[in-house]
């Protein structure tokens, strides 16, 4: 929530001018109104606080309403909040100072200014509107704008979803255990060959898909895992723990960041390669032992993950996870609910 202190500091130079302002105004029109110095500068003083807390107070208001309401996701109930607060503010603002001057502090204000509060509400107001409407007219271009950024992202997302699966080195290392395991284990060649068209059937079928059921995800992974697995035996152990949990995933998210997680660390005897898949506080946890290999140009770009980071930005209001922690690697990924 923002704090009122730290937007008082940061609009520090601007309540300075808009007092100052307050002051030239009230010199101007209401000198002659004036039967003294002193009741000049009451008024001015009252002008000067007045503008400084429709000013400041309105744009706080605003900002407060921006913590509790999204343009983009409550645009409506944002945009007629803000008419409703705002409003409420003015009003209360302008009665607030006039009974703070005249009746506490015995303030001389003069009747020609009873006009004046009438006129500073009806323009403020206003200006109120204008503002909010522009506030209104300014996110909901910016929500077209990133809603067809984030489209056209998604379909690049895909595309490379589909290319990465397509690749000649996926080819090339499937088709290897392949020719291998037709000489010693027909059996396991045959599923070897039904889980590989697995792979490609969930790639072809989610293309088009924002989002696919964790079940869908879980069933495709696991073909892409016993993939992985034929060519690295126990060199690779890879742990699912996701028992009967119900949402939704970006389509091929789980799978990128095993692919992910094995292009980019040692998987040997020696060193196997770790990833552990869990659910933990409304989040899918994919968590692998970390030991990287040398950076390669091709991998350099880190394009899977920064994909899987922006479609969930268009996808979920919470945003993908990353650290490295105790020689892990571990991303977050939120879940989706089922509506």
């Amino acid at each position: 929530m923002p704090s009122l202190i730290t937007f008082l500091k940061e609009n520090l130079k601007t309540s300075f001018w808009v007092s100052i302002a307050g002051f030239i105004m009230s010199y101007f029109i209401w000198r002659g109104c004036c039967e003294s110095i002193s009741s000049l500068v009451s008024i001015a003083f009252f002008t000067a606080s007045l503008w400084l807390a429709l000013w400041l107070g309105n744009a706080y208001v605003s900002n407060l309403l921006d913590y509790f309401f999204s343009w983009e996701r409550q645009t409506i109930v944002r945009l007629v909040a803000g008419l409703v607060g705002m409003v409420v503010y003015t009003l209360s603002a302008v009665y607030s100072l006039v009974f703070l001057f005249q009746t506490v502090l015995g303030f001389h204000l003069g009747d020609s200014m009873e006009e004046t509060y009438y006129i500073t509400i009806v323009i403020t107001l206003i200006i109120t509107l204008f503002m909010t409407g522009r506030l209104f007219f300014a996110n909901w271009l910016k929500a077209a704008v990133d809603a067809e950024r984030l489209k056209k992202e998604n379909v690049e997302a895909q595309y490379n979803n589909l290319k990465n699966q397509v690749n000649p080195h996926f080819l090339f290392n499937s088709l290897n255990a392949l020719t291998n395991l037709v000489y010693q284990d027909q059996d396991k060649a045959v599923k070897f060959i039904k889980q590989l068209s697995e792979v490609y059937r969930f790639v072809l079928a989610s293309r088009d898909k924002e989002v696919v059921a964790l079940e869908e995800e879980i069933h495709f992974l696991d073909s892409y895992v016993f993939l992985q697995q034929i060519r690295f035996g126990d060199k690779l152990k890879i742990s699912i723990e996701l028992p009967e949990l119900k949402c939704l995933v970006a389509p091929l998210a789980l799978q990128m960041l095993v692919e992910n997680a094995i292009k980019h660390n040692e998987v040997s005897e020696d060193y196997p390669l770790t990833i552990r898949i869990y659910n933990r506080d409304k989040k899918i946890i994919i968590e692998n032992s970390l030991r990287r290999k040398p950076v390669l140009a091709e991998d350099s770009q880190g394009l899977g993950l920064e994909n899987i980071k922006k479609r969930y930005e268009f996808l979920s209001e919470h945003k993908v996870e990353v650290k490295e922690a105790d020689g892990k690697f571990v991303v977050a990924i939120p879940q989706i609910e089922i509506v």
